[in-house]
């Protein structure tokens, strides 16, 4: 595993930040210029995964977000990330994801505890997401502990139910 200059690393995390910017304040191009034409996103924490492919699923996965009640107010929390340079040049890159809901008066809910699990390529001189997984902070990660490892789901709530043709399970 080769080390990564500072610069590196930098323009990692600044891709990680941006993407938490881009999603929370609802600019959907900005989050599209995040990724590779031919990305895959998937989040893994309903019964069945929705997965986005392409710029074009970004833009659904905006949408819908953009458009789902309770979104706007949350922020995306990305922390403790590890970066491995992979033999073909990407990087494979895991982060801890929080994300409040900054409604009403504090204090604020903690929605989601869990993980990005992503796949960086470099374009040209900008690092972006070739392969985006997000998961619930438990299953396969917890598999050192006694009676953990196995994932285990959430119930999709109403308002997340995500109408995209794209998303397969």
């Amino acid at each position: 595993m080769a080390d990564f200059t500072a610069e590196e690393r930098i323009a990692l995390q600044d891709l990680l930040t941006a993407y938490s910017w881009a999603l929370d304040t609802g600019d959907t191009e900005a989050l599209v210029a995040l990724f590779t034409p031919d990305c895959i996103m998937s989040e893994e924490v309903f019964e069945e995964p929705d997965i986005w492919h392409g710029h074009e699923g970004i833009r659904g996965l905006a949408h819908h977000y953009f458009n789902a009640p309770g979104f706007p107010g949350r922020q995306h929390h990305v922390t403790q990330s590890r970066f491995k340079r992979l033999a073909d040049g990407r990087v494979e890159s895991q982060s801890f994801a929080f994300i409040t809901e900054c409604q009403g008066e504090p204090p604020y809910t903690l929605r989601f505890a869990g993980w990005y699990d992503d796949i960086i390529v470099k374009s040209g001189d900008r690092w972006l997401f070739e392969k985006r997984l997000v998961r619930l902070w438990d299953g396969p990660v917890l598999s050192r502990f006694p009676g953990k490892g196995e994932w285990k789901p959430r119930k999709r709530p109403p308002e997340l139910v995500i109408r995209n043709p794209q998303s397969q399970s």
